[in-house]
């Protein structure tokens, strides 16, 4: 299809991942795909935050990369499951609860025991954890009943975010008012809030969790665009972080993303919906009209950072160390469930090194040990997503930490299926800019995917054997 002219140049498409630690932009020509320039900055640190925060950081990341008068359409994408809530004047009622807050540990058991794991797998696709938008709206509905009474419409961060860059916002805040019809979001957002399912929002799940019925965006389709700022750029219906991914990384059938960032996350694009009744695999949508089952762990790149600042070395010296001793760490294993953990569910799980030995008390063991750690973690939950039938032909491993030598090589060593390291990049944005392209033009683009490495499995079970007895025995703890 014909991209619409552009004055000066070639047409541009911008892509947004506003993830819990930042908001990046990439702004790529919208024929080919390539990059163009590109923008960041930080978001607060916390498990919650104010969405103001979000959307000032939208804007200074626009600015950083150079801005936004030659784009055509943008598309914004964003972690998922936060809790925006707003009154009936579009105010945002209280800081918003992200993913990784998990209060609401309680709530989702609580929630689960009135509805049944099966049902709410059945109706939504998933089972409540702590990480859900609905057991979010539980919490505040029992810890703060004054402000769940006063709330209007539930959005999550990408919903809130897209509504706000079209001129919707409180009065005074925007030029469009408070208009919470205009609200909208995508299949793929809408699947992580456990109100959501093949039949569309559930009202009655919602009103169980909040106390009341609300507003709730519009769910567009995936090349279906959301509206215009007021500037007139055209805005794509937008997605959450991991469709957005796959959608950044073309993902096909036999891909299995393993994404190690915050939290780390592995993922298939299926054509099959997944509603797995124990609640281990979650049967979220993805950015294209088919499924994504996913697994997702609280506890990744932060288990390098802080065993790294636990030796006092950088994450390169911390690579190093890990590649001077043996696969199993001389019988050293990490259990790195530091934050508690998502899967296997234990919101209130602590970490766990043990088998240490006077021998195997070394630096280089605690390196390595660490790294082994976690990514076991994610070679279990690639085990529970083949459970459901997902096949697996190679791992396209993404995030920071895969740029480290020792991460990829010890990858390798912990996978049963080949091992390919993308180019890095930003797969986030990358999939909303590609969303935008489709949005504009009513065509899915097949940009090029630039690989980096790809290494060839080299398992050794004793990395996993070890490891699964240490975890049963963490999780008896």
């Amino acid at each position: 299809m014909t991209l619409p002219p552009a004055a000066g140049g070639p047409t541009l498409v911008a892509g947004v991942d506003s993830s819990t630690q930042a908001c990046k932009v990439v702004i790529r020509d919208a024929a080919t795909g390539a990059l163009v320039r590109s923008g960041r900055a930080l978001h607060p640190v916390g498990t919650e935050v104010d969405p103001a925060a979000w959307w000032g950081a939208l804007l200074s990341a626009f600015a950083d990369a150079g801005g936004l008068d030659d784009v055509a359409a943008i598309s914004i994408a964003a972690q998922q499951h936060g809790m925006v809530v707003l009154d009936d004047e579009g105010r945002v009622i209280r800081d918003a609860l992200l993913w990784n807050d998990t209060r609401s540990a309680q709530a989702a058991r609580d929630l689960v025991a009135e509805v049944g794991a099966a049902e709410y797998a059945r109706r939504t696709g998933v089972v409540p954890v702590a990480s859900f938008t609905a057991t979010k709206l539980r919490w505040l509905r029992d810890a703060e009943p004054d402000a769940a009474a006063r709330v209007a419409a539930v959005a999550l961060p990408h919903d809130w975010l897209t509504w706000r860059l079209r001129g919707y916002g409180p009065v005074g805040e925007s030029p469009l008012g408070p208009r919470l019809d205009e609200l909208t979001t995508d299949r793929s957002d809408a699947s992580g809030t456990a109100y959501w399912g093949p039949n569309g929002y559930d009202r009655e799940l919602l009103a169980l969790a909040l106390g009341h019925d609300a507003v709730l965006p519009r769910v567009l389709a995936p090349n279906e665009a959301a509206g215009r700022t007021p500037d007139g750029i055209l805005v794509g219906a937008g997605a959450g972080d991991n469709a957005a991914a796959a959608l950044g990384l073309d993902a096909t059938a036999g891909d299995v993303v393993v994404s190690i960032g915050t939290s780390g996350t592995v993922f298939a694009v299926t054509d099959a919906a997944i509603a797995d009744p124990s609640g281990t695999v979650a049967g979220f949508a993805d950015a294209s009209g088919r499924g994504l089952p996913l697994i997702a762990t609280l506890n990744a790149a932060p288990v390098l950072d802080a065993t790294a600042a636990l030796l006092g070395v950088d994450h390169a010296e911390l690579g190093r160390l890990a590649l001077e001793t043996e696969p199993g760490a001389s019988g050293a294993v990490l259990v790195p469930y530091f934050a508690g953990e998502r899967t296997p569910n234990l919101p209130e799980a602590t970490a766990s090194f043990s088998g240490l030995t006077f021998a195997n008390t070394t630096r280089a063991s605690i390196a390595r040990a660490s790294i082994e750690g976690l990514l076991c973690g994610l070679a279990d939950g690639l085990d529970a997503v083949r459970g459901q039938g997902v096949e697996a032909t190679r791992v396209l491993l993404i995030g920071g930490a895969a740029q480290n030598p020792a991460v990829r090589r010890i990858a390798a060593q912990v996978f049963d299926v080949p091992i390919v390291v993308p180019a890095p990049g930003e797969y986030v944005a990358d999939g909303a800019a590609r969303q935008a392209r489709w949005a504009l033009t009513g065509e899915r683009p097949s940009w090029p995917l630039d690989i980096d490495a790809e290494l060839a499995s080299d398992t050794r079970d004793v990395i996993r054997d070890q490891y699964a007895r240490a975890r049963l025995a963490n999780s008896r703890a």
